[in-house]
């Protein structure tokens, strides 16, 4: 089959989702603890999105996330430590502190940024790509939004502007069916989200979004079109936000039954599935335990890491400098 990952690629994205979840859930443990700052988004339960888009990605191309984007992150190639240390906003960060856990970034990577505005990396996108295609060179850029942020305007005008100009840029709608609280059935006026990209004269391919072969398949496949200069393509990943909007999110507006349907289609469990008879359970375990520990450990760095002064900028603060 075309643009399958290796058995061994397919290992890498299992350890990656791994050190997600463990992110993710100590995150939870620690919100509740009081010792996280302001609300977190998690999104386990939909690691294979992130970590299946990029793992399909070279170094040099570009991806832009949403608030939602640990995956994202660590699927790019960001290491656990300097993650963790950004979200706790300590010196040591991929950021120095400053950004928080919605808008890490590392360009060395590639990984442009998450987001805190909704939407906001779609055109973000659309422009690195446009100035991939007037630099001639072989770059995608990627951007992962939900279904909430594919129904802004900017979303539907970034569209329209690669279909018109054949940009190279993948989108990749990352639908799991909530916008904050308000489920897809009333924030839509089309069920199928597939049904955008006609207009804008893009080939669609949705797929699980739970399935980090099929998510990386689907964004390999509309990658190699986008280099040929083909133009952009849309993947519509369908997945389900297991968790609440934030750690702030009181919840009760989600079926437990849904929910309980998910956590059994779990991205975690599927690529366990898929690669046990090749690399053995035993295996497998050892990398989630061995994830375990590694996010233990950044945690644990990151609290013993200082947090970062700050001083004023002159240059962009002429009447305090002159009060001075």
């Amino acid at each position: 089959m075309r643009n399958a990952p290796s058995p061994e690629d397919h290992l890498e994205m299992y350890r990656r989702m791994c050190l997600v979840r463990e992110l993710e859930e100590e995150l939870g443990r620690l919100h509740k603890k009081g010792r996280t700052r302001g609300p977190i988004h998690r999104c386990d339960g939909q690691e294979a999105v992130g970590v299946g888009v990029t793992a399909a990605l070279g170094l040099a191309d570009k991806v832009t996330t949403t608030h939602r984007g640990h995956a994202v992150y660590i699927g790019k190639g960001m290491e656990p430590g300097p993650v963790v240390a950004e979200i706790l906003g300590r010196a040591t960060g991929a950021c120095g502190g400053r950004a928080g856990h919605m808008l890490i970034a590392d360009a060395s990577l590639g990984m442009i940024g998450g987001n805190a505005i909704v939407g906001a990396g779609i055109p973000a996108a659309t422009g690195m790509a446009l100035s991939a295609q007037v630099r001639g060179t072989n770059e995608v850029a990627v951007t992962v939004f939900g279904d909430g942020a594919s129904q802004t305007g900017i979303c539907h005008e970034a569209m329209n502007m690669a279909g018109l100009w054949k940009l190279p840029v993948v989108f990749v709608l990352e639908h799991n069916h909530y916008g904050l609280t308000v489920p897809t059935e009333v924030q839509s006026a089309v069920d199928d989200f597939a049904l955008r990209a006609p207009g804008y004269g893009m080939p669609v391919e949705t797929v699980d979004g739970n399935d980090a072969v099929a998510v990386y398949r689907a964004t390999a496949d509309m990658a190699d079109r986008a280099r040929r200069g083909e133009g952009p393509g849309l993947i519509v990943a369908n997945t389900y936000r297991v968790e609440g909007f934030s750690t702030s999110d009181m919840g009760g507006y989600q079926d437990p039954e849904v929910i309980a349907k998910w956590r059994e289609h779990d991205p975690i469990r599927i690529a366990f599935d898929a690669l046990e008879p090749t690399f053995g359970a035993e295996r497998l375990t050892e990398m989630r335990e061995a994830a375990a520990r590694e996010i233990a450990e950044a945690f644990e760095a990151a609290f013993e890491a200082p947090f970062p002064t700050f001083a004023v900028d002159a240059a962009s603060a002429p009447y305090t400098a002159a009060q001075n």
